[in-house]
C-alpha cells in the first residue's frame, strides 16, 4: 500500500482550530518533501484566516514503501494547547484537529454502483477562489447511499480528477467496511477519528511546556516548532519499535 488518502478536518476550537488543522497539514506535508514522497492536495476549504477547515490528500511513495503501516498511528484527534494570535489576554486555549489514514483499495476490493453516484463538474480554482481554467476540470463527487463527498482539482483533466476522487471515496467506504466488520466481530471500536471533542485525544501539542504527548503509548518530544515543520522521523521510530 504505498499509496494512502490522508484526510484532516477542524473539530473544537472554532478559528483556532482550523489554524491548528493547517500546521498539521503543513507537518505531513513537509515530512512528505523530506522522505520524497508525492503528496497531492485533492481539495480543501479554508477559513478567513487561512486556516484549514477540511482537506483531503494522496501521498505516494515512488519507491513502494507501505505508508498505511509508517503512518496509520496517526489517525485520530489532535489536541493543541497554545495562546492564539487571536487572543488578547493571553489565554491558552485547547483546540482540536481530527486526522484519518486511510489505505488506496484497488476496485474490486469496494464494489461501488456507478447509479449511486452523483458526479458535478466545476473549474479549479487557485488562491483567494479564483477561477484558474477556462473548463471544468475539476470533479467533485457524492456518493448518495453513505453521503460521502469528494472533490478533485489536483489534475488537469476531468478523466484524472475524477480518478482521484473516486479512490478517496473507495478508501473511505474500505474504512467503513472494516469498523462495521469489527463491530460483527465484537471488537466495538470508536471510529477512527472520533467526534473531535476535546475529551477523544491521541495526541497533545502543549506550547507552553513545549512537548508533544502520545497518550497511547505515553511518549513525550520537545521542540514542537521542528516537528510541525516535517521532522516527524522520532514519533513515527517509537510506533515502529
Amino acid at each position: 500500500m504505498n499509496k494512502v488518502i490522508l484526510e484532516i478536518r477542524a473539530g473544537a476550537g472554532g478559528d483556532e482550530a482550523s489554524i491548528f488543522a493547517f500546521n498539521l497539514v503543513r507537518m505531513y506535508q513537509r515530512f512528505a518533501e523530506i522522505k520524497k514522497w508525492r503528496f497531492v492536495v485533492l481539495d480543501s476549504s479554508e477559513n478567513a484566516l487561512g486556516g484549514i477547515k477540511t482537506l483531503f490528500a494522496q501521498i505516494t511513495d515512488p519507491s513502494g514503501s507501505n505508508l498505511y503501516e509508517l503512518l496509520k498511528q496517526e489517525s485520530g484527534v489532535h489536541r493543541v494547547q497554545r495562546v492564539p494570535a487571536t487572543e488578547r489576554s493571553g489565554r491558552v486555549h485547547t483546540s482540536t484537529a481530527s486526522v484519518a489514514i486511510m489505505p488506496e483499495v484497488e476496485e474490486k476490493q469496494v464494489n461501488i454502483n456507478p447509479r449511486d453516484l452523483e458526479i458535478t463538474t466545476f473549474r479549479s480554482s487557485g488562491p483567494g477562489g479564483q477561477n484558474v481554467n477556462k473548463v471544468e476540470t475539476a470533479v467533485r463527487i457524492l456518493h448518495k447511499p453513505s453521503g460521502i463527498v469528494v472533490a478533485s482539482q489536483a489534475e488537469r483533466s476531468q478523466m484524472g480528477n475524477k480518478e482521484r476522487a473516486l479512490a478517496a471515496i473507495r478508501a473511505k467506504l474500505y474504512e467503513n467496511q472494516v469498523q462495521e466488520e469489527q463491530v460483527r466481530l465484537g471488537n466495538l471500536r470508536r471510529d477512527q477519528i472520533g467526534s473531535g471533542d476535546r475529551s477523544e485525544k491521541i495526541r497533545t501539542y502543549n506550547f507552553p511546556d513545549d512537548r508533544i504527548t502520545d497518550h497511547r503509548i505515553g511518549k513525550k518530544w520537545h521542540n514542537i516548532e521542528k516537528i510541525l515543520e516535517g521532522n516527524m522521523e522520532p514519533i513515527i521510530k517509537a510506533f515502529q519499535k
